[in-house]
């Protein structure tokens, strides 16, 4: 018999992504230190413990997380004109938050993925993701931003 999936893990994938993503840019670590270091100490339970301790992200798919991370640092120059392009011109990608703008590449990165979910899931997603970050209205520039994006990458899905 197989186990069932653990509630939420492609969410729990992409927040852990994320967190990655921001972990990058605030260190300067590459990619695969990052996830290295992810898999090793983030992903996963611990015995004992409530799974979220310390950062933890227990349900975490990794091969999703992965994917996410690579494909945003590796495309890391052409999400960000995309995003500097939807974003309002008073607003420049480096005036964001840093977990915005790393959940912006993360997002950015999931829409131009080849045979990746539909985009009205990526945003859904990434806006649950948002929710569990902020508070104020980083989740509005989210959702726009995102839409804009999916609308320029995938226009036959709308």
């Amino acid at each position: 018999m197989t186990r069932a999936p653990k509630a939420r893990s492609r969410t729990a994938s992409r927040v852990a992504a994320v967190q990655a993503l921001f972990q990058s840019e605030q260190a300067p670590e590459s990619a695969e230190t990052v996830i290295d270091q992810f898999v090793r100490h983030r992903l996963g339970d611990l015995p004992g413990t409530d799974g979220f301790e310390d950062g933890r992200v227990p349900d975490a798919e990794v091969p999703l997380f992965s994917r996410v991370v690579r494909s945003a640092v590796l495309q890391q120059d052409t999400i960000d004109r995309m995003l500097t392009e939807a974003l309002p011109d008073d607003w420049p990608l480096a005036r964001l938050d840093p977990v915005l703008r790393a959940l912006l590449r993360a997002g950015g990165a999931e829409l131009m993925m080849a045979g990746g979910p539909p985009p009205k899931v990526v945003i859904n997603e990434y806006l649950d993701v948002a929710r569990g970050f902020f508070t104020g209205p980083e989740t509005g520039i989210a959702n726009a931003v995102l839409d804009r994006l999916a609308r320029l990458l995938q226009p036959d899905a709308f």
